[in-house]
């Protein structure tokens, strides 16, 4: 199966979803789905992309466990970064109001659809 055909049954299963994004360790996008505007998506990657990696690099040097996701809340948004191998990550945006829980179990599904499409 396809990259962007898991981002659009991602955004299909999800009430309130704007956009997903597949990066690369440098933040740079793979293939992309959105109900948003896509250079504003990618744009969007390119920085979850940095904050992940920034944050692996903390959690090493303090000896712990590798991230497993990251939840980030705005005002109007919720951004998802999930780690999909050490190459490549999964990130989510959707409308603030939506549901959280939902767009977790469903990302960390398309998460390990992802990763065994990569293997």
């Amino acid at each position: 199966m396809s990259f962007k055909l898991l981002l659009d049954r991602l955004l299909e299963q999800i009430p309130g979803s704007l956009g997903a994004i597949i990066v690369d360790w440098e933040g740079e996008a793979v293939d992309h789905s959105a109900r948003m505007d896509s250079y504003q998506l990618q744009l969007l990657g390119a920085h979850k992309g940095v904050i992940l990696a920034n944050l692996r690099d903390a959690v090493r040097r303090l000896g712990d466990e590798e991230i497993e996701e990251i939840v980030i809340s705005t005002a109007a948004t919720q951004t998802l970064i999930l780690p999909v191998t050490l190459e490549y990550a999964l990130i989510l945006t959707l409308d603030r109001g939506e549901g959280l829980g939902r767009a977790l179990f469903e990302a960390r599904r398309c998460a390990a659809e992802l990763r065994r499409e990569i293997a």
